[in-house]
């Protein structure tokens, strides 16, 4: 059963053929048998994901239901579910449960999907190889002394170890695609605003987005229909209506430009890597799309703005954690308002998530606003216009997901910069806002390599159209971590 797609297993739930506890009772077991190696989960939800299964087929036994109804899936420990902990990866909020769900789980739940657990992340999302988690880092199913990059990197552990059918995940810089690309599953940003982000505890406000973690274009898609629409309860969710994406999938291929920037292959590049993706793009033009190489001028300050505009962000929106109204505060009594704060958020946050409040704090202070945070916000602008005229002449942009393939545990976490550089070909969508994603397309040294492709706004039928034709021509989304097929 673990092998088999949701659009798979939707037809099976929706003729009877299994049930959804028969479902859930087999993913549970899996994560029983295989977590313990891979640390994808820091909560199991058994008796809710038990009783959720059990309404299922009683749903679907009634003729109702939806193609999610039934469907084992994680949600990434950032989103809010009522009842249920919602820690982040940090100690500062080890104890909290939420009072209420976000909007995506809710809407997943309302679909009938069956929540198994929250998976691990790097700390209030903020890492590019989940080590920063309070709980431990997670592994990578293709080689366990790996990473299986960050921040959603539980997420896409948990699916690539086929643990759940499904997962969500947030993108603030690459925390989607990413971890998809090193651990060989599909990973879908849609455009910001695209999907809400109210209960998703904020990292970075005008970066952050929820998105999926799958096995193909075709589940993304069936996941994307029910988490996507406006939302009144946040004021940054579009209003625009959401069109059949699994319907896209089916027209037929019609053949687009798809723009490769000169700037991505670069230095910085594995060599095994880039061939990889002119491999990939060779498929496409055997699919009758036609390959145009760009120049996106501004995209080589990605980095530097992105490590500006998010960590002022994070320094406001985590502000809130004081040790007062919720969440980890420090023991022993103290006459001084101020020194306990300190002690609570010192104590609280984790090293990677100080450094970025601090920069943050920094690059906002009276002497250094104008000189960092404006300047950063100018050159956003640009970036966002290099992609808007790219997009005048092609309709998809294509390149690597990450640099390399997965690396070490313990590698680069004590090297910020070389960390931050792991999302060189992955922050500038999100700085402008464009919906992305990433693709199996290889194995290089037996880990996993991603495609990227970027669309313009609210471009997501194309995107996973384009994915979608790119599995059917290829299998390297089918591969299964050794060790985890039975």
């Amino acid at each position: 059963m673990h092998e088999a797609t949701i659009a798979q297993l939707a037809q099976e739930l929706k003729s009877r053929k299994i049930s959804s506890q028969e479902l859930t009772k087999h993913f549970l077991e899996r994560i029983s048998r295989l977590d313990a190696d891979l640390n994808a989960f820091i909560t199991i939800t058994q008796n809710d994901a038990l009783a959720q299964a059990k309404a299922a087929d009683a749903r679907l036994a009634s003729g109702e239901g939806t193609p999610l109804t039934g469907i084992p899936i994680a949600h990434k420990d950032i989103f809010c579910t009522k009842g249920v902990k919602t820690s982040c990866g940090s100690r500062m909020l080890d104890n909290f449960i939420s009072p209420y769900d976000a909007t995506v789980v809710a809407r997943l739940k309302q679909a009938g999907a069956v929540m198994l657990g929250k998976t691990n992340m790097d700390e209030f999302a903020m890492g590019s190889s989940n080590e920063t988690s309070f709980y431990g880092p997670a592994h990578n199913p293709w080689d366990r002394d790996t990473v299986p990059g960050g921040s959603s990197g539980g997420s896409a552990a948990a699916v690539a170890a086929r643990m759940a059918c499904g997962a969500t995940g947030t993108d603030t810089g690459g925390s989607i695609r990413q971890p998809a690309a090193f651990s060989g599953v599909t990973g879908v940003k849609p455009t910001y605003g695209r999907v809400s982000r109210y209960g998703i505890v904020a990292f970075a406000s005008s970066l952050d987005q929820a998105g999926t973690l799958t096995r193909t274009a075709e589940d993304a898609a069936l996941m994307l229909q029910i988490m996507s629409g406006p939302d009144e309860l946040d004021s940054t969710a579009l209003p625009n209506l959401v069109p059949d994406f699994c319907k896209a999938l089916k027209d037929p291929w019609e053949n687009i430009t798809i723009g490769v920037p000169d700037n991505f292959f670069d230095k910085d590049l594995d060599p095994n890597n880039a061939q990889l993706i002119r491999d990939a793009l060779s498929v496409f033009e055997k699919l009758g799309a036609t390959i145009k190489e760009i120049h996106l001028e501004n995209i080589h300050l990605s980095v530097p703005v992105y490590y500006v505009v998010a960590p002022a962000e994070a320094s406001s929106n985590l502000s809130r954690f004081d040790g007062i109204r919720y969440g980890y505060r420090a023991e022993g009594e103290s006459g001084d308002l101020a020194e306990f704060y300190m002690r609570t958020r010192g104590e609280g946050f984790g090293a990677e998530v100080k450094r970025r409040i601090l920069m943050g704090t920094y690059v906002l202070s009276a002497g250094y606003y104008d000189a960092y945070y404006l300047q950063a916000q100018k050159i956003r602008q640009l970036i966002s216009q290099d992609f808007s005229r790219a997009f005048e002449d092609v309709d998809l942009i294509a390149g690597p997901t990450a640099p390399t393939p997965a690396f070490s545990i313990g590698q680069k976490i004590n090297d910020p910069i070389q960390m931050y550089l792991n999302d060189i070909y992955t922050i500038g969508a999100p700085l402008a806002g464009l919906p992305a994603l990433s693709t199996p397309c290889g194995l290089v040294n037996n880990l996993p390599v991603g495609l990227q492709l970027i669309g313009p706004h609210l471009s997501e039928e194309r995107l996973l159209k384009a994915a979608h034709y790119f599995q059917q021509e290829t299998d390297w989304h089918t591969l299964v971590p050794p060790g985890y097929f039975e």
